[in-house]
């Protein structure tokens, strides 16, 4: 069965019942959210996978422009990363005034580092403000660019209804992101494990691991702040750590962003560093050894941040967190590492990233997207492809890099319409 839909019944996505000119657009000569073919196929100008904040700042700036557009959503509710896989604790580790969306800063009130919470009133506001109208439940099975009408055809499962519902579009936005999919490393043995383990995303508080033994896999952002949370609420907490790191605090890395705008970035990069030392003291000597170039420079070249502390940093010198290097192989309940040091846990949680699954439903592409789901071209070219194809919110650069891409994204099918 394919689903349809009528003009006769269907706002805009900005619009609300209130609004009176459904047509204004048609009248600027531009097309309906909505044309039904005799086929029963829904052409819109614009389709936009993922309802994160990428998806959400994208329909923002493009119905600024007045340019219709849908946006689909997997989940039964918008930027269900944060509602549903993020700890309780998180909180946003930049500055609010970095991470604010297209044409909508934070409240002036709002800390500066926003709660999850109030990040998720933010967005909530944010759908409001702009009369945004994700279509939830909507798995997007395939999408390819149809050179008969050169328009993308999409397939989207309503899991709702279990409809199949078709869509054909001038542009399609990815907007599913670098975190679509919990990463767990394939470590020999790892089935044998006797205890729990779990990727962090299904991590909430530490609240059952109480005088247990847990190990955290990972030494970023979800990894320091879970190791944190997990001693603070009685847990005996150890950390695995692979790589070299940078850990800065929250207010380190806001006088870093904040100088950026006046100092090169290699004077930065110095500052900062000196500041840490003088904070931390030497963090090789508690088994973090750190990387040759400095954070932000890190940060602009490879895209990778720095690990923010909220905490765990005192913890980890005084020895109620435990560094271990990184994992050898797992015995039942032991856990094997590099330097030969062997070790029982009763649950592990893996700190160790996500990745893209655009390609799992994003056929016959080759032009925008790579073989991991990240695109082939490097920052700041990242955002576009060929035959209207774009994505947003995979610059590896957070909000900030959301915000631009979303508004890259609307100004160029805005030049194109």
């Amino acid at each position: 069965m394919i689903i349809s839909f009528t003009r006769s019944n269907y706002l805009y996505p900005w619009q609300s019942r209130s609004h009176t000119n459904n047509f204004s657009l048609i009248q600027n000569n531009l097309p309906s959210p909505f044309v039904c073919s005799e086929r029963e196929i829904m052409e819109v100008v614009v389709v936009i996978v993922g309802a994160g904040p990428a998806g959400l700042a994208t329909s923002a700036c493009l119905n600024l422009h007045s340019i219709p557009n849908i946006v689909l959503e997997r989940e039964d509710c918008s930027a269900s990363l944060w509602r549903k896989h993020t700890y309780d604790r998180i909180k946003l580790h930049l500055g609010k005034q970095f991470c604010a969306l297209p044409h909508m800063p934070f409240p002036p009130h709002a800390p500066t580092f926003v709660p999850k919470s109030g990040f998720l009133c933010y967005l909530d506001n944010y759908i409001s403000e702009f009369d945004l109208n994700p279509f939830y439940n909507r798995k997007v099975e395939s999408a390819f660019y149809s050179e008969d009408n050169q328009k993308w055809q999409v397939q989207a499962m309503n899991t709702t209804s279990n409809v199949l519902e078709h869509y054909v579009a001038q542009f399609l936005v990815v907007a599913t992101g670098e975190n679509s999919l919990g990463v767990i490393p394939r470590l020999p043995g790892l089935e044998t494990f006797r205890g729990e383990y779990m990727h962090s995303s299904e991590y909430k508080n530490g609240k059952k691991y109480v005088n247990q033994d847990v190990l955290v896999v990972g030494v970023g952002n979800s990894g320091m702040e879970i190791a944190y949370d997990l001693s603070s609420t009685g847990a005996n907490t150890s950390l695995s750590v692979r790589d070299k790191v940078h850990v800065l605090t929250k207010e380190l890395v806001y006088l870093g962003m904040s100088l950026l705008q006046y100092l090169p970035c290699k004077i930065v990069d110095l500052i900062i560093l000196i500041l840490r030392r003088l904070q931390f003291g030497d963090l090789a000597d508690y088994g973090l050894q750190q990387p040759e170039n400095g954070p932000f420079y890190i940060k602009a070249i490879m895209g990778q941040s720095p690990t923010i502390d909220v905490g765990a940093m005192p913890k980890i010198k005084t020895g109620d967190i435990r560094i271990y290097p990184e994992i050898s192989k797992v015995e039942g309940s032991k856990v094997v590492f590099a330097n030969g040091k062997v070790d029982q846990f009763d649950a592990i949680i893996f700190a160790t990233g996500y990745k893209s699954t655009v390609l799992n439903w994003l056929k016959h592409e080759d032009n925008l997207f790579n073989e991991d789901g990240m695109p082939g071209q490097k920052f700041p070219n990242h955002w576009r492809g060929e035959k209207g194809l774009y994505c947003v919110g995979f610059a590896q650069r957070g909000l900030a890099g959301i915000s631009k891409d979303a508004q890259n994204v609307a100004d160029d099918i805005r030049r194109m319409l």
